[in-house]
């Protein structure tokens, strides 16, 4: 594990730098795989069509900087969602 994926394990998806870990009021979705490995996704409130839409999160990491990484839940497992891809 290199680096800046060692820094982003266990943080949040988006989350103040001051503050970067999970919140024990909050519900969360693991990100697997694709640039944003490892971080936790903040789902709280989302409906199950918003889960199962999926995300495509803004990052700088992607293969297109500035782009999104997609992300859907993993089959039977809401608080698992794996990578498909990055868009710019």
């Amino acid at each position: 594990m290199d680096r800046d994926e060692e820094l982003l394990r266990g943080r949040v998806y988006g989350a103040d730098h001051d503050h970067p870990g999970p919140r024990s009021d909050r519900d969360y979705a693991e990100l697997v795989g694709g640039p944003l490995d490892g971080l936790l996704l903040d789902i709280t409130g989302w409906t199950a069509d918003e889960i199962q839409t999926g995300v495509a999160l803004t990052t700088e990491l992607g293969q297109f900087p500035g782009g999104r990484a997609l992300y859907d839940p993993r089959p039977g497992e809401r608080n698992r969602w794996d990578w498909s891809g990055d868009t710019p």
